[in-house]
């Protein structure tokens, strides 16, 4: 059953008036024109306030106040027992540039990368309110009539795809996310879609840090909408064939892709296409399975069978069966907008003769 899984964000959702506290109040002149001190502090000695938000495997988030800017940011740093840890230092590192250098309006920007002599490697980046996709999904899911208003079917894709336009941007400059799922797709309070979590990317032509053994979860019924660690990088419900496979060889931006196309099916039906009971039936259903077309599933009626057909195409087992770049997906999907809103303009044209 879909969204019987916890919402694990990396932010948290702030749709209540905006306060000091959080960076997004009135700035005031008090707050802008005080000195610097004389002596600069230095690593994270330049923030202060620091406040969890949420902890992975082996990294937290904080949220923090930056003295020098005058802003709130969040921080990655690796938790205590890992801050010696060279592979865990150096994934963290490799993160911090590529999320630094993918510089698109779909990525979060950073800030600040340096390492501190108690807290280690860490790096800021922007604070954004919002929520991600998972918790709009569940809440549409559950029919909840704010949600369902807001977030139909149009901006449901909408917003996937818009999450495609940073992939396209990252596949562009030689990196797969490897990640892509509705809990790492942000819409912030204005409207904008970011793509988060650069943490398992790949630069091709690059080698993988992981072991060459598959890693799985020692409990089969570990929870499936978390990234795995070791050899097999990326969340089971998620994962392409290739992935599922560890077949680095065919590993390339067609397996975001495939992840993008289980969003997009999910967006539409409300409910994962692979789902199994247990990790290794999820595995075997995205190797072996064919799920029925989302419209099946949807709340709502007369989807077009072109937005099924799009869906499908992206989940194709053979990765030359599917679309070969994330632009291709892209223009199939505004040439059937852009086809549907001609068909609603003549329906209402007819109507008002």
């Amino acid at each position: 059953m879909l969204y019987d899984r916890p919402a694990l964000s990396l932010f948290t959702k702030e749709f209540m008036m905006p306060s000091q506290a959080d960076g997004q109040g009135p700035i005031f002149l008090s707050a802008t024109d005080y000195e610097l001190p004389k002596t600069l502090p230095e690593g994270v000695d330049k923030y202060t306030g620091f406040r969890e938000m949420a902890r992975g495997g082996s990294a937290v988030l904080r949220t923090c106040f930056d003295q020098m800017t005058g802003r709130t940011v969040v921080m990655k740093s690796l938790l205590t027992k890992y801050l010696l840890d060279k592979k865990e230092n150096q994934r963290l590192l490799r993160e911090a540039r590529i999320t630094a250098q993918l510089q698109h309006p779909n990525t979060v920007p950073v800030y600040d990368i340096g390492r501190d002599h108690r807290q280690g490697l860490y790096f800021t980046m922007k604070r954004i309110s919002g929520e991600n996709l998972f918790a709009i999904l569940s809440r549409v899911a559950q029919k909840d009539p704010v949600t369902v208003a807001e977030f139909d079917l149009r901006r449901r894709v909408e917003i996937v795809m818009t999450s495609g336009l940073a992939l396209l941007y990252a596949h562009a400059r030689g990196v797969i996310h490897r990640d892509v799922k509705p809990e790492n797709i942000w819409v912030g309070n204005f409207g904008e879609v970011i793509l988060l979590d650069w943490g398992v990317a790949k630069v091709w032509g690059q080698p993988d840090d992981g072991p060459n053994r598959l890693q799985l979860p020692k409990q089969e019924e570990a929870d499936q909408s978390l990234t795995m660690a070791g050899d097999r990088p990326g969340t089971p419900l998620y994962m392409s064939p290739e992935q599922v496979n560890a077949n680095r060889a065919t590993i390339d931006e067609r397996s975001d892709i495939f992840s993008m196309g289980v969003v997009l099916y999910e967006a539409i039906a409300l409910r994962e296409p692979f789902r199994g009971r247990v990790i290794q039936e999820t595995f075997k259903n995205i190797i072996d399975h064919d799920p029925p077309p989302p419209s099946s599933f949807a709340p709502e009626k007369k989807i077009p069978k072109e937005l099924d057909e799009i869906v499908m195409k992206a989940l194709e087992k053979k990765p030359a069966n599917r679309f070969q770049t994330m632009q291709e997906m892209l223009d199939a999907v505004r040439l059937l907008d852009s086809a549907y809103t001609l068909q609603v303009l003549r329906e209402f044209e007819q109507q008002d003769q």
